[in-house]
């Protein structure tokens, strides 16, 4: 039998409990955090460069206070979430799924490198469809077939939203669709 806890130290269960409501962050996610922090902080550096080059005025706040003040907090927003994924990236577990998710990302990559590449060769409809069927399977759609089949509907059916009702020309490629 364990003695009970000394009052005000927590017992064991309500550690464990704790401890299980805390969020586990693997290490893409931290990085990705560290990332988004840094680019946040890029462009309070864009937002408060642009508001210092604004002209200046007699008035009491003139037209540089609003990105300034939002430059600032943009900037130290960015510069938390970029300490935050930091330190978490160091203690996070490298997570199994991380080589995983590397692969479908570079295939999802590779999928709009080939789309950009045949858009002008093979049109918008078949390079559509090819883009929409690769990006579905890489994410885990189930049944092949149906992921063509529903690329292909959602190809056409953007060509001629696009193309015929609005008027905006897409690439047609050898087969004028």
């Amino acid at each position: 039998m364990t003695a009970p806890p000394e009052p005000g130290q927590p017992d064991s269960a309500q550690t464990d409990r704790a401890q299980a409501d805390r969020p586990l962050v693997d290490r893409a996610q931290a990085r990705a955090t560290a990332l988004l922090g840094l680019i946040m902080v890029i462009g309070a550096i864009v937002v408060l460069v642009d508001a210092a080059r604004l002209r200046d005025s007699d008035d009491a706040v003139g037209p540089a206070a609003a990105p300034t003040l939002l430059g600032i907090l943009l900037g130290t927003t960015g510069l938390l979430l970029a300490v935050q994924g930091a330190r978490s990236a160091r203690t996070a577990p490298e997570s199994a799924l991380e080589k995983r998710r590397l692969w479908r990302l570079a295939g999802l990559v590779g999928a709009l490198i080939a789309f950009a590449l045949l858009l002008p060769i093979m049109g918008y409809v078949v390079s559509s469809t090819a883009l929409f069927t690769a990006a579905a399977l890489l994410l885990g759609a189930p049944h092949p077939a149906r992921v063509v089949a529903y690329g292909w509907t959602v190809a056409v059916a953007a060509f001629l939203i696009f193309d015929r009702l609005i008027g905006l020309s897409l690439p047609a490629g050898p087969w004028g669709f």
